[in-house]
């Protein structure tokens, strides 16, 4: 090899390095710190040896279907029959004592609270278990300020949840928690400090918890010791109030062809079931659903996943979607036109109910909700957490989203005026109707671009890369 060619190659890689260097810089690695059951914080706000909270140990996280999940998702947390995993009456003593008015600051400016709304703020938290490793913002206490990380929380760890079901406040220490504001496809996640990887941990089954679109009056757990008892706990209480429910009693999944991707989990959250989606980010809100796996009508468990796929949306609402489509349709069945496309012809209608090529829902779900469970023990209203009217119609029903086809054999019409009839062909007595009348035309392909998942690698104290944390095989 000539000196000349060398150095081209060298000049070739170099600008090949500076390319993806810039790819990287616009979606960098997030840093994560793990805290693993039962290791103390190295700066608290409250002493953890004192009996603040109690987390669960032997409490293996549960697999998910899409890393982003919203804060009233059946299955999201769980409970125990201990009367109180987090002593809230303590805590709301200690930050009001006027010898911690600097840490009461510094944590009420972390909830953007004043200290005065301390105590009704902490009586509207529900202490439960979590039951996936969950990413959130966590706070150390530092020359008196609140130091915010980003954290991995193992399962099995005790946290108080606000109205809306974000996670508030890791009760063993009484840190401040926020939601995490990364992309949950992109941490690399170090174990140190005394908190080393535990038995069970998989990148796959780690979430991060966005907000329930309105308060919720009740949160239903899953027992994490004994996953055949439901637990329905009023937004407020601490145990005191618990009712239990069977989680096993079979809850149907609904008609979800048409609605939008955020209709969807509404109405799967009404029914007690969780809205799962396959690649490393959550469709858009307005993504239309095309199929559902498994389909309508199917029997479940309570809080079991039902994946969506879906077609259409806008870029980047809703969760993060990178484009079009974030879930692959299943490939024996048509597609429900995205917004945007032209009238189908009078034929086609509606997608049907398909199963999605994404994983079975028949693996181990969830249980925790605002949505009261449709049992004769629990005695509760219907949830909360529910769609309003106005946005969701009941399941099986016809979808005010869908665009209605005109009935077969109809012909399309125009404002237009009718031109003048041609001039009867002269021998074309059984001539053949005109193509544009054909009903049996295949519509126009719509067929979304998909996204493969990033292959999953274990998070080490080394940066990883691009292991995704939102599809897992079961």
């Amino acid at each position: 090899m000539t000196l000349r060619a060398f150095m081209h190659r060298i000049a070739v890689l170099a600008v090949f390095s500076l390319l993806l260097s810039g790819c990287e810089k616009g979606n960098p690695l997030t840093v994560v710190k793990a805290v693993a059951v039962g290791v103390p914080s190295l700066a608290p706000f409250f002493d953890e040896n004192s009996g603040l909270g109690e987390d669960a140990v032997a409490v293996r996280a549960q697999p998910v279907r899409g890393s982003l999940q919203q804060g009233d998702t059946p299955g999201l947390y769980g409970g125990s029959k201990k009367p109180t995993i987090c002593d809230v009456t303590r805590l709301e003593r200690f930050l009001t004592d006027p010898r911690n008015h600097a840490k009461a600051q510094a944590w009420a400016g972390v909830l953007n609270i004043g200290t005065d709304e301390i105590p009704e703020y902490l009586d509207r938290l529900t202490p439960v278990l979590l039951r996936h490793d969950t990413l959130v913002k966590n706070h150390d206490y530092k020359k008196e300020k609140a130091v915010p990380y980003n954290s991995l929380l193992q399962a099995g760890i005790a946290i108080l949840v606000d109205e809306q079901g974000l996670p508030a406040v890791k009760c063993s220490c009484g840190n401040p928690l926020r939601p995490f504001e990364g992309d949950t496809s992109r941490i690399s996640v170090q174990f140190e400090d005394g908190n080393k990887k535990w038995a069970g941990y998989e990148r796959e089954s780690v979430v991060a918890v966005k907000p329930a679109p309105r308060k919720m009056e009740r949160v239903v757990l899953v027992d994490v010791q004994e996953p055949s008892r439901g637990i329905d706990r009023p937004v407020g209480t601490t145990g005191e109030k618990d009712t239990a429910f069977d989680p096993e009693q079979r809850r149907t999944v609904p008609d979800l062809a048409g609605r939008t991707f955020a209709q969807a989990g509404r109405e799967l959250i009404a029914a007690g079931l969780a809205a799962g989606y396959a690649g490393p980010r959550a469709p858009s809100g307005d993504a239309k659903v095309t199929a559902t796996d498994p389909p309508a009508g199917t029997e479940l468990p309570f809080g079991r996943y039902v994946m969506l796929t879906v077609a259409g949306g806008s870029t980047g609402a809703s969760g993060g979607g990178t484009g079009p489509t974030t879930t692959p349709p299943p490939p024996s069945r048509p597609h429900s036109s995205p917004p945007g496309t032209p009238p189908p012809p009078p034929s086609s209608g509606p997608s049907g109910s398909a199963g999605s090529p994404g994983s079975s829902s028949s693996s181990g779900g969830p249980g925790g909700s605002s949505s009261a469970p449709p049992s004769s023990s629990s005695g509760r209203p219907g949830a909360s957490s529910a769609s309003p009217s106005s946005s969701t119609a009941p399941p099986g029903s016809p979808s005010p989203h869908k665009p209605s086809s005109p009935p077969a054999g109809t012909p399309r019409t125009s404002s237009a005026p009718p031109p003048p009839p041609p001039p009867p062909p002269p021998t074309s007595a059984s001539a053949s109707p005109p193509a544009s009348a054909s009903a049996t035309s295949a519509p126009p392909s719509s067929a979304p671009v998909t996204t493969t998942p990033v292959s999953s690698e274990p998070a080490t104290s080394e940066p990883a890369t691009d292991g995704p944390s939102t599809t897992v095989a079961t």
